[in-house]
């Protein structure tokens, strides 16, 4: 039972990390183009990522409690603790950092639709500082997670 956790935890992660890839790729190379339509596309592909860490994460975060319980090493390991605290606080990042992509994504799209060039909004909603910190704030708490969960301190 453990080896069928495992690889599911596993798969997890390879989502999460994925999702993160796809998101971020994607929305990085929407903020390199003009047209809303472009735009709109590139950043439905980020919406695509999301989905990937959302079901990533939920995998991840199930069987890692699980495999917690099974292998007997407790909650009361720093190491699971800071994970599971930074986990959270890594997705509460990602979440408040993809709220200004998720609305350039609705006004490219109905720019797009409308026909128009993209204006001073979009590129503002694309430029934005606190998203991208928040979102690359998250990316390197990932990081920290997967050093945590490698070497155990």
């Amino acid at each position: 039972m453990e080896d069928v956790i495992l690889f599911l935890h596993l798969l997890g992660a390879l989502l999460f990390a994925a999702g993160i890839a796809v998101a971020g790729v994607s929305f990085e190379s929407a903020r390199r183009r003009e047209r809303p339509a472009e735009i709109a596309l590139l950043l439905s592909l980020a919406r695509v990522g999301a989905q990937l860490v959302a079901s990533g994460g939920l995998l991840l975060l199930v069987c890692g409690l699980w495999l917690v319980e099974l292998e007997e090493i407790g909650f009361g390991a720093g190491w699971i603790d800071a994970a599971i605290s930074i986990f959270a606080v890594a997705l509460v990042l990602g979440a408040l950092g993809g709220q200004r992509p998720k609305r350039a994504r609705k006004l490219a799209v109905r720019l797009a639709s409308e026909g128009k060039e993209s204006g001073a909004e979009l590129r503002a909603l694309l430029d934005d500082r606190l998203s991208r910190a928040a979102n690359y704030a998250s990316a390197t708490l990932v990081l920290v997670i997967l050093a945590l969960m490698v070497f155990k301190p």
